[in-house]
């Protein structure tokens, strides 16, 4: 689905205030619910909805920076200050399941019993249902405006769904079984899905920072595109990556030697606005070149 630029900025926006307010409520009652139980399943939880708090807050942060128009110190823009966002995350969600390990091997060392442990499965049903209201909103405005920084969030609030019913689990086999093990079993899993999930925001956010290619299907969109034109003799050297809230396509033009200079440049604003279609937040640098012409390129100098 194509959207306007105002109105994607808009919907990262309101992703953003969605989840530092469902990250509000959640700490609410997983703290009151700790309290009432002692229950270390439980203590996980809301050590991850604090963190999910951080994130949300580096997010919402790193969204309002991404989305500054370019000035003259900073010309590309500022979009990558979502992928920094997302390594920020991704400092907060490990450093919290090592936390969280350190506390569960604890646990196994000196188990405690869990109490009311009815209040703290309520809570954690709540705490599926707000998440999972969340996640429907921030899914719907990622698929609108692909945004890394919301994604990485929407990563965590996911896992969330997993953890809160591990934590369901071990409440309830603790109180079935009377086995005080389960607690902190449980605890345990729940830390090395949080460090999992953390490699993998730092590793998506590098190839923004490094300036991964786009994907396959993303460079030979861009190739038919332009080869569709009438006039187009070829292309090559074709470059892109993200910019955090876009992408950034730029390629040499293959044209008709004998053109004007008036005319390569009508024929280049055609493809460019077909390319703009089917990629509506990208920007475009294309440079024209005679068909024919004989000259050092990068496809000839790339590592494959």
């Amino acid at each position: 689905m194509t959207i306007t630029a105002a109105a994607a900025d808009r919907y990262r926006r309101w992703a953003t205030y969605a989840s530092v307010t469902v990250a509000l409520i959640l700490i609410a009652a997983k703290l009151a619910s700790y309290m009432a139980t002692g229950a270390v399943a439980i203590l996980s939880s809301l050590m991850d909805s604090s963190v999910d708090l951080l994130a949300s807050v580096v997010t919402l942060l790193g969204v309002a920076q991404a989305l500054q128009p370019p000035d003259s110190k900073h010309r590309f823009g500022r979009g990558k200050a979502e992928p920094l966002a997302a390594l920020a995350q991704a400092a907060f969600v490990a450093g919290s399941g090592v936390f969280l390990g350190y506390e569960g091997v604890g646990r196994l060392a000196e188990p405690r019993p869990v109490e009311n442990a009815e209040l703290g499965i309520a809570t954690m049903v709540f705490a599926i249902v707000m998440t999972g209201l969340l996640l429907l909103v921030q899914r719907w405005v990622i698929r609108r405006t692909k945004s890394m920084a919301i994604a990485a969030d929407s990563m965590h609030y996911s896992g969330d769904l997993l953890m809160n019913s591990a934590v369901i689990a071990a409440l309830g086999l603790t109180a079935w079984t009377g086995w005080p093990y389960w607690d902190p079993i449980f605890a345990l899993g729940i830390a090395a899905f949080l460090v999992w999930g953390a490699s993998r925001i730092v590793r998506d956010a590098l190839g923004v920072l490094m300036d991964r290619e786009l994907p396959d299907g993303d460079r030979a969109r861009v190739k038919e595109v332009v080869r569709a034109h009438r006039q187009t003799r070829g292309i090559h050297d074709l470059r892109t990556r993200s910019t955090g809230i876009g992408q950034h396509i730029e390629f040499h033009l293959e044209l008709d030697p004998h053109l004007t200079l008036a005319q390569a440049h009508d024929i280049t604003d055609e493809i460019e606005r077909e390319l703009r279609a089917a990629f509506p937040s990208a920007e475009f640098a294309i440079h024209q070149e005679p068909a024919g012409l004989e000259d050092e390129r990068l496809d000839h100098r790339i590592r494959r």
